[in-house]
């Protein structure tokens, strides 16, 4: 029974990193060579992503843009602190949104939360079984329009300090376009404009809810379970695909964002097809990978399922000797940390 212990790490505090690199192109990029070949690992930079790709390949990206999710509401006695966990355009007066709420044993139903002309009215709990999640109906005003004027970007809580005016740029990709992510696809995050252009890239979206990153507590990893998540993927880009498919080109995705969203939806139908809906797949030991080739993504949390992903994608006992070669070699960690490219055992 494969348990979140097989998925686990030692990593110094001091190598999570605060802040992101001094440019996209900075950052470290551990490249893992095919099993069996060697040497097993070369180090290289994130700018030099062209030259370690494989030839002909097809690259996906997740163009979710971040919102400034966080936003301080007042209550009857008190404010309080919500991160919203499914914003969209066009979420105004009788809409009902999720967000996590600090402080929230405080709320009871019918209480009524405003801010600078937005009001919610607060429903209760999602589900029994995750009491972070509650619900509220907009009461007034526009959901996206108030968390563009008053809420903050949501930096991770390994980030230990308050977001400001550098993370509003260097915590969203440059190729964002589609509002609606909680947390950045932090693979992303390392490409400039000359190496984007050096790329063959196809567009997808999945819409990052909070819930992704939450450790693994089930004693069985292939029992955790992620809230669902919004992934669009346009029949031009599902043809797109499936034609370097039929050509054996590689399919390179940039981020577990990027690949939970096609292998969820190749999961589902059987092979990759056009979708907008949502997703919620778990990447566990028996998932069989029918889309992704090669894996480009930052290091991740330990007992995560973001890290079991990693794992299954390109061999736990080759991912986690990989980890340990970038803790010894001073890699940075996390959602502003380094990268690595893997490809799939």
């Amino acid at each position: 029974m494969p348990g979140p212990e097989d998925f686990d790490f030692d990593l110094p505090a001091e190598q999570v990193a605060q802040h992101p690199s001094p440019s996209r192109g900075d950052a470290r990029l551990l490249v893992l060579a095919p099993a069996g070949a060697a040497p097993p690992l070369h180090h290289a930079h994130a700018r030099e992503l062209p030259r370690w790709l494989p030839d002909g390949a097809l690259v996906v990206v997740n163009d979710s843009r971040v919102v400034p999710a966080r936003i301080f509401l007042a209550g009857p006695d008190r404010s309080f602190e919500l991160l919203v966990c499914d914003p969209r355009p066009g979420q105004t007066a009788g809409a009902v949104f999720t967000a996590w709420v600090r402080g929230a044993r405080r709320l009871r139903p019918g209480d009524i939360l405003t801010g600078a002309d937005f009001a919610c009215r607060y429903l209760g709990v999602v589900d029994p079984n995750d009491p972070r999640a509650r619900r509220f109906e907009i009461t007034q005003g526009e959901l996206l329009a108030s968390l563009a004027t008053s809420g903050q970007i949501p930096l991770p809580p390994y980030i230990r300090r308050t977001a400001d005016a550098t993370d509003a740029a260097r915590y969203q990709t440059l190729y964002a376009s589609h509002p609606g992510s909680v947390a950045a696809p932090t693979a992303g995050l390392h490409w400039e404009p000359d190496v984007l252009a050096a790329l063959d890239l196809v567009h997808i979206t999945l819409h990052v809810g909070p819930g992704t990153f939450l450790p693994m507590e089930a004693a069985d990893v292939r029992d955790h379970r992620v809230a669902a998540e919004h992934a669009v993927i346009t029949a031009d880009a599902a043809a797109r695909i499936l034609a370097a498919r039929r050509e054996a080109r590689p399919i390179v995705a940039i981020g577990t964002t990027a690949t939970r969203a096609l292998e969820a939806v190749a999961a589902r139908h059987g092979e990759l097809v056009a979708y907008d809906g949502p997703v919620d797949l778990v990447i566990t030991p028996d998932h069989r990978f029918r889309v992704v080739d090669h894996l480009v993504t930052n290091f991740h949390l330990p007992r995560s399922s973001l890290l079991m992903l990693v794992c299954c994608f390109g061999g736990r006992a080759r991912v986690l000797s990989a980890y340990g070669e970038a803790v010894r070699a001073g890699y940075r960690f996390y959602s502003y940390g380094d990268c690595m490219l893997v490809p799939r055992a």
